[in-house]
């Protein structure tokens, strides 16, 4: 059962608030020195750092909504430019104003994030002061609150650049601080985590770590390799240029040493594996996050715990559904939608090799229409509007009863880390370090379980990749994409390796040649053909691959079927005209991208900053 605890401090005193389904006892107006003398007093005001995700404009509804978008493999469905100034448009194409709407609101995440920081400096203090060190339960718990603070500000500094680094409680003296350079917070929080790796305990290894809500030292040591390559490469500072540190302690060798040794040691433990105990099947970790397993020691390393009524993880990065209740939803309002708020890039479809098993389940043509009956039915969707398939309500109803929806918040925790990303992390950082002979030992896994059934594909990659160091960093760079599509890495990803306007500048060429149905399009039918199967409900389709036709014959003979019994859907195009119109195109990214890559600190906030904040270097 899930835990979610809050704590709140209040002037001098401190109250503790606990779900209905902890034991521990609510206290109220208590001295810190009683409070942070008691373990399970102290293991809630740790908990508390979790309420700064999912307050109501903050991480749950805004960032992991909008902030990741649009990179060369993801975008907000579907981009304009002609609404290029408005909403959420504005959030996600590298022009976002101060005065966004959806960002420059009441708890928004830029304030969130803070408080969830407050509330880790609040708790990492006072048991530093009051709490037993010689207890190994309590040390977990200092470990636990030093790693959501260095998460927190991972989370800002990639977010909004140079933040101030507040690593005490707040008072009236430090209550207005300006932006810090970001490799001051880099080197604090990397120090810090090596320090709480000594706290806390591999998965299993403590009651506490038994579960992915938790912070266990596979979490630890894997966000600290990947602050150590956020750290490493490039990004944009506070004087406006778009470059890596010039700190001789983060200089990329040493950083990606740590990263190296990090990832090498959870891999090396054994605490960790690919999938579940069911086998190392892709879908199976994205099946566990819908049916909220939450059981430490398979791929999932740490998520974000969201109670019912807390998330919007599905309902803005998952397969879309139309309104009314489903076999898989019931809505509370019954008008509303959810699903596909972004989605593929829709070339990125057409990237992947047919035997990846990771396209099918990352990339989803359909949508679940408006139901008759009780059950609705998967219907082509539209090229410009795919839904990734990570997330499926249908994943969460299979583990128990169909879920009621409150205003698109679903209640699945959201992914930070997965196992998947340390082997990745690990060959990247050997490349760097020593080259491909090693390295490809971490990337085999991930080839092998995307092409479980051709070997031979998975040797030609690995000759390919291990052909050079540079050719390998390729490899790196096109399998992360493949890996984590919809998982909202790829655009941090694409700024530390410098290459954010390149490879946006390819996807927006890619567009274009499919647009005018040229290039590595040509062969692609203008039209999908479907039926349904044997159940009634679930797509047949031919079209989708290279060297289709549009030919209703070819097409009925794919499928099975007659020329009667074929449906059609235009796709690439519609009425004879694309589907990828030029306002879509234009709108992908309207600015230069890494000079604009984080967003501005909210206007409200730099109104009420005393004058210490400004956004000057984004102009």
């Amino acid at each position: 059962m899930k835990k979610y605890i809050y704590f709140a401090s209040i002037a001098l005193s401190l109250t503790v608030f606990t779900s209905c389904d902890m034991d521990a006892p609510s206290k109220s107006a208590l001295d810190a020195s009683e409070v942070f003398s008691q373990p399970e007093l102290i293991e809630s005001s740790v908990m508390a750092i979790n309420q700064c995700w999912g307050e109501t404009n903050s991480y749950r509804g805004r960032h992991i909504a909008l902030y990741g978008l649009n990179t060369d493999i993801e975008w907000y469905n579907s981009p304009s430019y002609s609404s290029r100034l408005t909403g959420k448009y504005n959030a996600t194409n590298y022009s976002t104003s101060p005065e966004n709407d959806q960002l420059n609101v009441t708890k928004d995440p830029y304030v969130s994030l803070y408080q969830g920081i407050e509330n880790a400096n609040l708790a990492i203090e006072n048991i530093n002061q009051y709490g037993d060190k010689q207890n190994a339960g309590i040390l977990q718990l200092l470990g636990e609150a030093m790693t959501l603070r260095a998460l927190l500000y991972v989370e800002l500094v990639k977010t909004y650049g140079d933040v101030p680094a507040r690593f005490t409680t707040t008072t009236n003296e430090n209550l207005n601080m300006p932006r810090s350079n970001k490799d001051e917070i880099y080197k604090r929080i990397l120090a810090d985590l090596k320090e709480a790796e000594e706290y806390v305990p591999w998965p299993n290894e403590s009651s506490a770590t038994q579960s992915t809500e938790r912070v266990s030292k596979s979490f630890v040591k894997g966000l600290r390799a990947r602050a150590a390559l956020y750290a490493a490469g490039y990004s944009l500072y506070q004087d406006g240029t778009f470059r890596r540190s010039t700190d001789k302690e983060l200089a990329p060798q040493k950083m990606y040493q740590i990263a190296r040794d990090e990832c090498v040691s959870v891999i090396n433990s054994g605490k960790n594996r690919l999938g579940n105990s069911k086998g190392t099947n892709f879908e199976y970790n994205f099946q566990d996050l819908c049916g909220e397993i939450t059981e430490a020691g398979n791929e999932s390393i740490w998520e974000i715990p969201f109670l019912t009524g807390r998330g919007r993880v599905v309902s803005s990065k998952g397969v879309r559904v139309d309104p009314a209740n489903n076999q898989w939803v019931n809505w509370t309002e019954k008008d509303k939608t959810a699903g596909a708020e972004s989605g593929p890039v829709p070339t990125f479809y057409y990237s992947f090799d047919p035997d990846d098993v990771r396209r099918d389940i990352t990339c989803v043509p359909y949508k679940w229409g408006k139901p008759e009956n009780g059950r609705a039915k998967q219907e082509p969707y539209g090229l410009k509007n795919t839904s990734f398939g990570k997330l499926r309500y249908e994943w969460v109803a299979s583990y128990g009863a169909k879920r009621i929806i409150d205003q698109q918040d679903d209640g699945i925790n959201w992914q930070i880390m997965r196992y998947a990303d340390i082997l990745m992390m690990a060959a990247e950082a050997e490349n760097e370090l020593n080259g491909p002979a090693d390295a490809v030992q971490y990337l085999k896994p991930i080839l092998d379980r995307a092409f479980p059934t051709t070997s031979a594909k998975v040797d030609a990659l690995i000759a390919k990749y291990t052909a050079s160091q540079d050719a390998f960093r390729d490899g790196i760079i096109e399998q992360r994409a493949f890996e984590f599509a919809g998982e909202m890495l790829r655009k941090q990803d694409l700024i530390r390796w410098g290459i954010l306007n390149k490879k946006l500048a390819e996807a927006k060429a890619k567009l274009t040649d499919m647009q005018l149905h040229q290039g590595d399009f040509a062969d692609l039918p203008e039209k999908l053909y479907y039926i349904y199967d044997t159940d009634g409900e679930t797509l047949k389709i031919y079209g989708l691959e290279h060297g289709d036709q549009d030919d209703k014959e070819v097409a009925a003979v794919a499928l099975g079927t007659t020329k009667e019994d074929l449906l059609d859907k235009g796709w690439l195009f519609s009425n004879g005209e694309s589907t990828l119109t030029d306002d879509i195109i234009n709108g992908y990214y309207v600015n230069d991208p890494e000079l604009h890559s984080v967003w501005p600190i909210p206007q409200r906030v730099i109104n009420n900053s005393a004058g210490t904040l400004n956004n000057d270097f984004l102009k």
